[in-house]
This record gives C-alpha cells, structure tokens and sequence, in this order.
C-alpha cells in the first residue's frame, strides 16, 4: 500500500483513555477577548534562541556519525580507562549528543557521565537545561533533575521535576507543566498541561500523560486521569479539536471528533455532536485507499430532530478508480432526508447548488486504434447514470425546476491524431426521465460530427469547418403534433481566422511586448423548425467573450439556433518581455447578423443586425493590485446592458481587500466584498485601557522585560448586498487571533434561505498549537477559505494540502496521497 503522509487533521490529537472527558468549554469563547486585553501570548524565547547558558568557546556540535567521545574543560583530571572528572565550562559531545555544565564525571566502564551546575543537554533538536544529570551516553538512559526541556520535534516544551531517559526516542517526565508557550513565573501563561508524570514515545508517535489538566489562561478547559496525543507529524488516533457553533435554526452546538486511524490506507472521523435546538447527531467520515481504487464515505445522522420531529440524514458516497483495459469509473452520490434539509443548515449536503443535489455514477475507456485510410483514432466509449434530487420549497414563487435524469447515457467519440485535417465523430443514447410525472420523458439517439482544416502558423490560423447535429427522438407523451417519434438533421459551416501581431514597447517602467489580435468568424445554420421537439438538455449560453464566438446559442444537443452572422473581435495584451507575463488586457467583441435570427434565447426573432458589444479588460500591472472589468453594451438603447467589475489589493501575506460590483439591467445588483486584513492596531487603545497597571507596578515591569505583542489579531469577512431589494443576502464576519502559541477564531455567518428568511450561525475553534492542530477542512476554516477571494490561513497551508488521504474525483485542490 501507498506510504501516505499524515493528514493535517490528525498531525496533532486528543485521546482519552480510562473515564470521560470532563470538558468545560466556556473557555473557547475566551480568544478574542484575550486578544484585545493582553499580548503576553508569544513563542518561547528560549525554544527560539536556545537555553541560556553560556557556551564553551570554541565548542562544536557533535557529528551523527562520530561515536567517539569528546571531553573538554579548564581543567581536567582522573584515571584513564577509568574515570575522568571536568571542572569549568566543561563539554561532552558524542554523536548528537552535547552535554555542557560546570563539573562532569565521566566513567568510561559503563559509558556514564554525571553531571551538576547549570547542565546543558542537548539532543538532536531537544534541548534539556537542570541542576543534575546522569546519562549513559551510548543507549543514552538515565535522569534528568529539575529540568526546563524544549522539544524540537513537536516546537514546544516547559519544566519538570525530573526526566527519565530510556533510550535516544522514548522518555518519562514526572511533575511536568508542557506548553508551546514561554512559561514565566508569576504571570499566566497562555495555555499549559499539568500531568503527574508523561510518558513520550517518539518512535511509537505517542504522548501518554497521567493525571493531565489543561488550563488555557488560567481556566481549566480539559481535565482527565489519563490523556494520550501524538509527539511527532505521523497520523494518529486521538480526539481532534472541538467545534462550538451557535445557530438561529439549531441552537448552540458542540462537536468533538474523534479521528480513528484504522490502517496505512483506512481512516474514519466519528463526531459525536449536540444542538441544543436539534438533539444529539452523529458526523462521520471514512475514508479508503488502495493502488487502483479510492473513495469516501460521509453521513449525518440525527435520529430525532426536537424541532422538526422524525429522523434527519444526510449522505454522500464519492469513488474513483481503474480497472483493466484502461477503464475509469467514478461515482459522486450526494441525498438528504427532506427538502427543508438545506434551510435549516443541517451537516453534510455542502454543494454549490445547496437545493439542487445531483447524484452520478460514470465509467470511460480511451484507446488509440489503428484505422487503414484515417490513420490513429482516439476511440472514446462511456456510460453515465445521473439523477437530481430537487429541494422543493413551500412558496410556489420559488420552487426550482430540476434538470432531466438520464437513465441512462450511453456513447462513443472518435476522433483523429494528427494529420492536417481534423475530425470527430460522436454518437449517443439517453433515456430522459423527470422527478414531475407531469413532464414528457423518453429516449433520444443523436450524432454530432466535424471536419475542420486548420491553415497557418503561431501569427496567423485561418480554419474552415463543416459540422451536423442530428437527433432522433421516442417520447412516452404525445408531442404538439401529435408524433411520438421526431427526428431531424441541421448541418453548419464555418470559417475561423485570427492573427497575432506584436511590437516592443514600454510602459510600466519595464520593457514590454503589445500584442494586437484580431479575430473574425463567419457561421452559417439553416433554420430548422424545432418548436414541436422536446427539449431534454439545452439550455441559453451566457453572453459573454467567450460564447459570442459560438456558432450556437444553446449548450446540449437539442436546440441549434439558426445563423448567418460574423462575429468580430480585438484584443490586446502588454506582456513583460522578461518573464513573459501578462501585465493588461483590453479586448472588444461584437456579432453582426447577416439575416434574422429566429431561434433565439428569449423566444423571440431578433432583427436587429447588431448584438451588444462586449468590452472586458483587466491590469495586474500596478504592484499587489488586480483589476477586472467587464460590461455588455447595447446599441439600440445605448445603454449598459450588464457590468462585471472586481478588484482586489494583496499587498502582502494575509492581507487582501477584495469588491466586486455586478449589475444586470432590471434584473439584479450585487456588491461583494471579502477581507482579511490585520486588525491589532486598531485594538491597541482598548488594550491599553484595559490592561494598564501603574506606572511603577511590578507586573508592568515584568512585562516590559519578559513579553512583547508578538500576537497578530486579523479581521475576515465577506459580505453579499443586494442592491436592488436593499438587503444583504449573505455575510460572514469574524476574527482570528494568532499568538504564537494558539490560535483563536470567532466567525459568524448569516445566509438567506428565501426573502423572507435567512439562518445565523456562530462558529468557534481554538487550536494549541504543539498539543492540537486544526482541520483545514473543518468549519469555519472552510467557510473562510471558500467565500473570500485570497484568503490564506495563518499557518503554512501546504502540509495541509499534501496530507489527505486522496485528491478529489473532479476539480478543487489536489491532495496526492
């Protein structure tokens, strides 16, 4: 089986063993207030800068492969093959062992060294500072007295009692306080666990600690006989982070999830979770991996729902994989248990389309044939089930009319390689049916075909091309006409040029490559009357840059507009001549109609020989800015028709301004915005009032000697207004609070479900950084991420990244096991 690399939401757990938790979660809600009072938060500076301890001079570190022992000091003295006694900046090295203090005693019989006053050790990257040590430096056993110890491995440490070594990866630590936070006498240290004694096993990747409580600014969070956590980035079993939630439609809601690694190529999260306005549910995820198959299982399960009453689900199966004779398959399976699912905000349905849910299962094979007269044909065959489930609501104003189903799809492209002429052929069957009985259903068998001979080179392309549809159709209700069985054929020509012409320039302060290309594209489709044929598949293409050089207005198979148009367009690019990089675009595309149009998007016979112009542009010239723009002009009106425009300022990490501004004439308004932007200035004079001992207090002079505001608190949002029914249809608003040593966040999101109605909910997360460690799947990570443009979470994003345990079937980020 693959070796996989941990996935970020298991590289640092809880687990508990021997009774329950005892969880006093108030305190998650404590970060953003300690945020804006105190900025003691900060890394250890002597996990950064090493322990104090003055050095030998001219002292190196130890080789890995140098076994020998090397022993120096002021002064020396002893019994060779004996003893040796060191006294005065004395210094021990073997391997990757250091080991530094005022006196050692190093008796070579048994390879043990004992040492007292200021002892340094160090190992690898652990470092251990005491008063007394004694050590067998080749199976490196031994104690370690009232040490302070920084774990390299895990970028965290803190104090004991004493240490007991049992061998170079495996130790016991007694009385122990453990934080990646500095600990400071006298002032509250951010987060620190307590435990009567901890064992660490760094080849077994597991923490054991008795007697734990962990206490986040004072405040006891977590307290159990016994508590178990990983040491190091491998994956293991172990509670994950909570999740607090507040939510007008459920209530306050608690989850814990439990991360269960079952094998190298098996893992599942069960998330036991409480609504307070719901009930008690159950979250879970399995995940699967094998060298020609992988997938995903994830379900919600509330067995009754206090507000609604009865049973609630959710469930959504994904799995791709190959077979032999190079076929692929996948299948993306997604259902809830009733139509209100979406609107009360229920887990596990998350889908770009919230109340239409699709489900599909599909398999294809390529191969190359050899074909006597045609030469290499790429041979295509596939298969597709697909079905909709369609959520209804109560108001007839704003129920959604689902697509068709196809049960099922069956098909075959051909298509040639190389050669100077280019062609393709494909056929296919579906059989359509609809969720309403009422709606015509029945089968279709259809051809699409093309031959196209491309001419020219990189500055100039002339293609001409000749292309059919052809459908044929058998429907179960009678049609206008009357027929049950319809067939036609509509044949299209074209004629394709574009050139490129570039010229040096400069501007921007850089020397740079303009670009002029111009495009022209002549088609020609003969009207075929389709008004009494069923429509299963087609639907209106947007207008825009791209689409107005489609022969056709419709996507799908069965609807072909009628044409005899050109279509005209310009665009230039100024290109950095070093890197090649695109610094601004402009570009302007209008169709003339030769003939009216009576096929058409809306219904109607369009004669007027013009379309609207589209203008769109857009610079990334001026340093961190970036700028787009659209709009769709009409020249029977002269007015706008529509406007895109967007801009977005990054002038560094985690920081980005974004809006976007969207009009569509007697239609809709919309202005966006999204941030994420640091917000800790702001917040300083609060602090300041809230925080401020006297001027001679000790505890200010402690501060001002011992801790500095290295914590970063950010503002996150993104807002969706309309502006045509003055209402805010979404928003999300929340902060995060990085401090070094843990890491807070507090977002609250509103969505509308109708115009009457919209949802609130609450999210919170508290992460411990070196005992605990955020999904970056995990809400409200996910909500940020997916909603502001440029988000970036506050920690390295690419472990988290390069750790799930498969990439998705189809788009979105790719996670290589």
């Amino acid at each position: 089986m693959p070796n996989r690399p941990a996935p970020a939401d298991v590289r640092r757990s809880w687990s508990g063993r021997a009774c329950p938790l005892v969880l006093v979660w108030i305190a998650a809600l404590v970060p953003v207030a300690v945020a804006a009072q105190s900025c003691v938060a900060r890394a250890p500076e002597w996990a950064t800068q090493g322990l104090r301890l003055p050095v030998v001079e001219g002292a190196t570190a130890g080789a890995p492969d140098d076994d020998r022992v090397h022993l120096e000091a002021d002064h020396l003295s002893g019994q060779t093959g004996e003893s040796l006694i060191a006294d005065g900046r004395a210094q021990l090295r073997r391997g990757l062992l250091t080991l530094q203090a005022e006196h050692l005693e190093y008796r070579q019989r048994d390879d043990r060294v004992k040492a007292s006053g200021q002892v340094l050790l160090v190992r690898g990257d652990d470092r251990y500072e005491g008063s007394e040590l004694t050590l067998n430096t080749e199976h490196q056993e031994g104690y370690f007295l009232d040490p302070r110890f920084y774990l390299g491995r895990n970028q965290a440490g803190g104090r004991a009692e004493r240490v007991d070594f049992i061998g170079k990866n495996r130790m016991v630590v007694r009385g122990a306080a453990y934080s990646s936070c500095e600990l400071v006498d006298g002032e509250t240290t951010p987060w620190v666990l307590t435990t009567r004694r901890v064992r660490l096993d760094f080849d077994a990747n597991e923490g054991v600690a008795e007697g734990a409580v962990l206490r986040f600014y004072g405040v006891p969070i977590l307290a159990v006989p016994v508590l178990s956590f990983p040491v190091t980035d491998a994956r293991k079993s172990g509670w994950l982070p909570p999740l607090i939630t507040t939510s007008s439609n459920n209530g306050v809601g608690l989850s814990v999830p439990y991360y269960w690694n079952i094998a190298p190529e098996l893992d599942a999260t069960l998330t036991p979770t409480l609504l307070s306005k719901r009930g008690a549910g159950l979250d879970s995820e399995f995940r699967y991996l094998q060298p020609r198959w992988r997938g995903e299982v994830n379900g919600f399960w509330l067995p009754h729902d206090l507000t609604a009453g009865g049973s609630r689900w959710a469930a959504r199966w994904t799995q791709q994989g190959e077979l032999p004779d190079d076929l692929r398959y996948d299948w993306h399976l997604l259902r809830v248990s009733d139509d209100n699912y979406w609107k009360d905000g229920l887990r596990g349905a998350e889908s770009l389309t919230p109340r239409l849910l699709s489900s599909t299962a599909q398999a294809q094979q390529r191969r190359l044939l050899q074909v006597r007269g045609l030469g290499e044909v790429e041979q295509q065959l596939y298969a597709r089930l697909q079905q909709w489930q369609a959520l209804q609501d109560t108001d007839p104003a704003v129920r959604i009319d689902a697509p068709y189903q196809r049960t099922p799809q069956l098909g075959v492209l051909w298509s040639n390689h190389g050669g100077p002429l280019q062609w393709s052929l494909q056929t296919e069957f579906n059989h359509f049916t609809h969720t309403d009985p009422a709606r015509i259903g029945g089968s279709r068998i259809h051809a699409l075909g093309q031959v196209a001979l491309p001419l020219g080179d990189e500055g100039w392309r002339l293609t001409p091309k000749a292309s059919f549809n052809a459908a044929g159709y058998q429907v179960d209700q009678p049609l206008s006409d009357g027929r049950t069985r319809a067939g036609r054929v509509i044949p299209s020509v074209s004629l394709d040029s574009a050139w490129s012409l570039d010229r040096e320039t400069r501007g921007f302060g850089r020397d740079l490559t303009q670009t002029l290309e111009p495009r022209l594209l002549y088609a020609y489709t003969p009207w075929r009357d389709q008004s009494a044929l069923p429509n299963f598949d087609s639907a209106a293409l947007d207008f825009n840059a791209t689409t107005v050089f489609s022969e056709n207005v419709f996507s799908g198979v069965d609807r072909v507009s009628d044409a005899h148009q050109i279509t005209g367009g310009l665009t230039t690019r100024y290109l950095d001549r070093r890197s090649g990089a695109e610094l601004a675009r402009l570009g302007v595309a209008q169709r003339y109609r030769l003939a009216d149009q009576r096929i058409t998007a809306d219904g109607d016979t369009a004669t007027s020989r013009f379309s609207d112009v589209l203008v769109q542009g857009s610079i990334t010239a001026i340093p961190h800015w970036t700028l787009d723009s659209s709009l769709q002009f009409n020249t029977d009106t002269d007015r706008v028709v529509r406007t895109i425009t967007s801009v977005r300022y990054s002038p560094g990490p985690l920081r980005t301004l974004y809006a976007s501004h969207r009009l569509k004439r007697d239609a809709s308004e919309q202005l966006a915005l999204g941030w994420q932007w640091p917000i800790d200035g702001l917040l300083a004079p609060l602090a300041r009032l809230i925080d401020a001992p006297a001027a001679d207090s000790p505890v200010r002079a402690a501060r001002s000697s011992t801790s500095s505001c290295d914590g970063r608190l950010y503002g996150v949002g993104a807002l969706d207004y309309s502006l045509k029914d003055r209402r805010i249809s979404g928003a999300i608003v929340g902060v995060e609070y990085d401090a070094g040593c843990w890491i807070g966040r507090v977002v609250a999101r509103r969505q509308s479900t109708s115009l009457q109605a919209a949802s609130t909910q609450l999210m919170v997360q508290l992460e411990l950084v070196g005992l605990s460690r955020l999904n970056a799947g995990t809400n409200p990570l996910a909500v940020l991420k997916d909603n502001i443009p440029g988000y970036q979470l506050l920690r390295d994003p690419k472990a988290a990244a390069a750790s799930a345990v498969h990439p998705p079937a189809t788009g979105g980020d790719t996670d290589t096991p």
